[in-house]
């Protein structure tokens, strides 16, 4: 007995089906669901800080205060500038829950990694997530970090740990903060997940935006004590200096 009836028509594959662009609604070239034209004018990253990737005006240099305080981080690997639009989708996707397009700049950013895997860039034996304060996950209801290092862990095929760090103080929202209030605030913000065990390992911190580093710098001293032997950060976006336009 057949428990599904004959059917001769045309089947209709959700799959086949062209996609619209989500910044132009035009249609997409592939997945992810961008167009070539969109893709093309996003604000990539030209030449900048080989430390911290800071916009600089010439290629192959390091910004002033990576030479004076080299960072515990090896590098910061950024795709964009925050500008527009990618300001604008990772604010609908941090604040507004918009999942779409944060999924569309990670996988973005997962074929730009890629590429730097393919080229010179050594790969993590983990991505690790920045860990957010209770109170803001409460609020959000999701970690935006964690939900990126997720994806990329998917598309490269690198393991992700989201219980690795832990944030141990509610710390005060950094956006309004100059960058040594940034330092101060996160004073013994972060800890080691009992257990943890890093040693040797290269890691890959994953965030959403790079402004001052301050976090960054907070999270890989930690895991650089502990016994990691690299940390490098993987975001979607680096911040100008205040007052520099991308």
């Amino acid at each position: 007995m057949r428990c599904q009836p004959r059917y001769k028509g045309p089947v209709y594959i959700w799959l086949k089906n062209k996609q619209s662009c989500l910044l132009c609604d035009e249609t997409a070239d592939g997945i992810p669901p961008v167009c070539t034209v969109c893709e093309i004018e996003l604000p990539w990253l030209g030449d900048h800080c080989q430390t911290c990737a800071l916009p600089l005006p010439a290629a192959g240099l390091t910004c002033g205060q990576c030479l004076k305080q080299p960072p515990a981080f090896e590098q910061v690997i950024a795709p964009w500038t925050y500008s527009f639009p990618v300001d604008s989708l990772i604010t609908r996707f941090k604040h507004n829950a918009k999942w779409p397009f944060g999924r569309l700049l990670a996988e973005l950013l997962a074929q730009y990694l890629q590429h730097r895997f393919e080229d010179d860039l050594l790969r993590p034996h983990a991505l690790i997530p920045v860990p957010l304060a209770n109170r803001r996950l409460r609020q959000r209801g999701f970690n935006q970090a964690a939900m990126l290092a997720h994806w990329l862990s998917t598309s490269l095929d690198i393991p992700c740990d989201e219980r690795l760090l832990l944030r141990t103080q509610d710390t005060d929202a950094q956006q309004a903060l100059n960058a040594e209030a940034r330092r101060n605030n996160l004073r013994n913000a972060f800890s080691l997940a009992p257990g943890a065990v890093v040693n040797g390992q290269h890691l890959a911190l994953i965030d959403d935006v790079l402004t001052t580093g301050a976090t960054a710098q907070a999270l890989a001293r930690l895991l650089i004590e502990a016994g990691a032997a690299r940390v490098d950060v993987y975001c979607l976006a680096r911040t100008p200096k205040p007052g520099e336009t991308p």
